[in-house]
């Protein structure tokens, strides 16, 4: 029997004479971490403790403390596979066809005769307690692939999972002794035993099909979340229920912001007049900025010949996203496509006319309108639609120019985040992988291109993690990943790196030598999309938008009748100073007025009495912060144009 070295994250080695597994060495380094360890690391892939190590390696034991990630996971998977067990205990006929962990949870797709309802989740959970308290361990075993499928032969759905399985062996899980308690075919890794799963609670239930096919069976899916202990459960059923108070889907509907429209059609949102009022302000605020950045305006069409998005490499490489082409009736080899992008646009603009190398950097934008077929199950509000548009445009620029204006993108987009006060910003610098059927172009400029972006980066030492697989077809790219108030993650902006479409389109400048040259192409949208942008704000800021984007800015509120007069001249007031105003002259009372007010989240409020209306004055009420005391008309409206013109966010 050879020995082996188990190689420690502090770098120490421990030798052993054979195999030896995780839960072991972890007894050897002492007590308290054997006693921690949810599961361990084995060269960097997630293991149970009692699966034995027959090699040299470096291994990881996992706790709730040190990784929480990966704890995270094991916990989830693990309660999966308890969930299941109580169904099957309550439901005998259950089939079960497959239980992941997911983001925030995990869920299990099940056939089961009893249409689950929230009404069974307290017996799922008392069944799911019982085997937790009975401790029982997560027991694995063994099997070859025919051995399974003899095991699993009126199974279709586990039959199936064999059938898509990695390798010639089959691995069970059972919670307890194999052949006597409960038991599952899994992958695994599970924690060591079902006390040890932490606090779980069932979350929803769904339709779902089998394998996602439509044409298959329909399961229903039971939705749940874990973890490690009940504080953590509690603070994310509270973060949970503050997102409710927060969908950008309920805020829209009572501040009249946008309408989902089945007669429109799914993911097409109509804009109502303040989310238009929004969006222009939005629209407004980075027009300005690209003006001063130099920056050109440009407007293309929603639709184009689908031979432009062949020559981009959009059609095909995309194809599955993008709505089915557009036949012509006069000419059936004719077709076209909604834009699923706007750079083959642009690029036909930047090919109008000869280009020097004096005129480069050439820096064209549009707010401009691109079609993608989600799938309906996908769509989400604003935050996943199939008519979007993109804060879009693409640099033409020298080689010699890149690392300058990449940089330059970077900073813009950072500009972005800080003024609408997102402060926590994950950097990825997107590359390709090695499945070059994914990718266009000369594999050496691909080299540079990832070079120049990973440059740039370091230059403004600026943090980022590289992910492979994740660059866009024709370019490498840095994604930002932007955590909202709630915590939660989302993509917003992104910056690309292009040598390919310039050698598809056969782009020229002239260059100092007199000779042609190719220009190399940035595309970069800091908002990523203007839906995706103020769905996200929407909750990021629960509809409580700083006053120089808010919709309606001032509430103008008279006492009684008596002082319409007066609300009307400081209507006009506020208007002429280029204020968005409302004036509430119903006959309600004052208190019922300020809690409309209130509700339509207005940041300002303008109450007028007699007593105002006698010596020109406002009493000056802010949302949610109460009276703010009696103001000049004049030093009122003042402050508030300052206030706007500053672009201020208020704590």
């Amino acid at each position: 029997m050879s020995s082996i070295t188990i190689t420690l994250p502090d770098g120490s080695l421990k030798r052993y004479d054979g195999p030896i597994t995780p839960r072991r060495v972890a007894e050897e380094i002492g007590p308290g971490l054997a006693k921690a360890a949810l599961g361990a690391k084995v060269d960097g892939d997630l293991t149970d403790l009692d699966r034995p190590i027959d090699r040299d390696a470096a291994l990881e034991l996992v706790t709730a403390r040190g990784d929480e990630e990966s704890a995270l996971y094991l916990s989830r998977h693990s309660t999966a596979h308890v969930m299941a067990e109580a169904i099957h205990k309550l439901w005998p006929e259950t089939k079960l066809a497959y239980g992941p962990p997911v983001e925030n949870g995990y869920f299990y797709d099940i056939h089961c005769p009893h249409a689950i309802s929230e009404e069974d989740f307290g017996a799922i959970e008392a069944e799911m307690d019982r085997i937790v308290r009975e401790d029982r361990p997560f027991t694995r075993y063994e099997m070859t692939r025919d051995e399974a499928f003899a095991k699993l032969r009126d199974d279709e759905y586990k039959t199936d999972n064999v059938e898509r399985a990695d390798g010639d062996v089959i691995s069970f899980y059972a919670s307890g002794e194999p052949g006597k308690d409960w038991e599952d075919l899994c992958r695994g890794p599970h924690v060591p035993s079902t006390g040890r799963i932490g606090a779980f609670k069932l979350m929803s239930v769904a339709g779902a099909y089998w394998r996602g096919d439509a044409s298959k069976q329909q399961l229903q899916r039971v939705y749940g979340t874990a973890f490690p202990d009940k504080k953590q459960l509690k603070a994310h059923l509270m973060a949970l229920e503050e997102a409710k108070k927060r969908d950008h889907r309920v805020i829209g509907k009572q501040m009249g912001l946008f309408l989902l429209s089945p007669k429109v059609g799914g993911g097409l949102p109509l804009w109502l007049p303040n989310g238009a009022i929004l969006r222009g302000e939005l629209m407004r605020f980075l027009e300005e900025e690209l003006t001063r950045r130099g920056y050109q305006p440009v407007v293309t069409p929603h639709i184009g010949h689908i031979e432009l998005y062949k020559t981009s490499g959009h059609y095909p490489y995309y194809a599955d996203s993008q709505f089915a082409p557009i036949q012509m009736r006069d000419d059936e080899h004719e077709q076209y496509l909604l834009k699923p992008m706007n750079c083959p646009h642009h690029i036909q603009i930047y090919a109008c006319e000869p280009r020097s190398y004096r005129e480069l950097p050439v820096r064209f934008a549009e707010f401009g309108t691109v079609y993608r077929y989600e799938q309906s199950g996908e769509l989400n509000g604003l935050t996943r639609v199939r008519g979007l548009t993109q804060d879009d445009a693409h640099i033409f620029c020298t080689e010699d120019q890149v690392r300058e204006e990449f940089r330059s993108t970077i900073e813009l987009v950072l500009f972005v985040f800080k003024t609408f006060d997102f402060q926590n910003v994950r950097v990825i610098l997107s590359l390709r992988d090695a499945d070059v059927e994914k990718y266009a172009g000369d594999p050496a400029k691909w080299d540079l291109a990832e070079v120049q972006l990973r440059e740039v980066l370091e230059s403004m030492d600026m943090d980022f993690t590289a992910e492979l697989g994740e660059a866009a077809f024709y370019g490498p790219k840095v994604d930002f990943m932007v955590k909202d108030v709630l915590g939660r993650e989302w993509q917003l902006g992104t910056v690309q790196l292009d040598y390919v479409l310039p050698e598809r389109f056969e782009l020229e400048y002239i260059g100092t030598d007199n000779h042609p040259h190719r220009p190399v192409m940035i595309h970069r949208a800091p908002f990523g999309s203007l839906e995706r942008f103020i769905g996200i704000l929407i909750e990021h800021f629960a509809g409580n938008f700083p006053l120089w984007l808010a919709p309606v800015q001032v509430a103008v509120l008279p006492i009684t009748d008596r002082q319409n007069e007066y609300a009307a001249d400081v209507m006009t007031r506020l208007r002429q100073a280029g204020l968005r105003a409302q004036l509430d002259d119903t006959s309600e009372k004052i208190g019922k007025k300020i809690r409309n007010a209130e509700v339509s989240k207005i940041p300002v409020m303008f109450v007028l009495g007699g007593k105002e209306a006698e010596a020109g004055t406002v009493a000056l009420r802010r949302h949610g912060k109460g009276d703010m005391g009696s103001v000049g008309l004049e030093q009122a409206v003042e402050g508030i144009k300052a206030e706007v013109a500053e672009r201020r966010i208020e704590d």
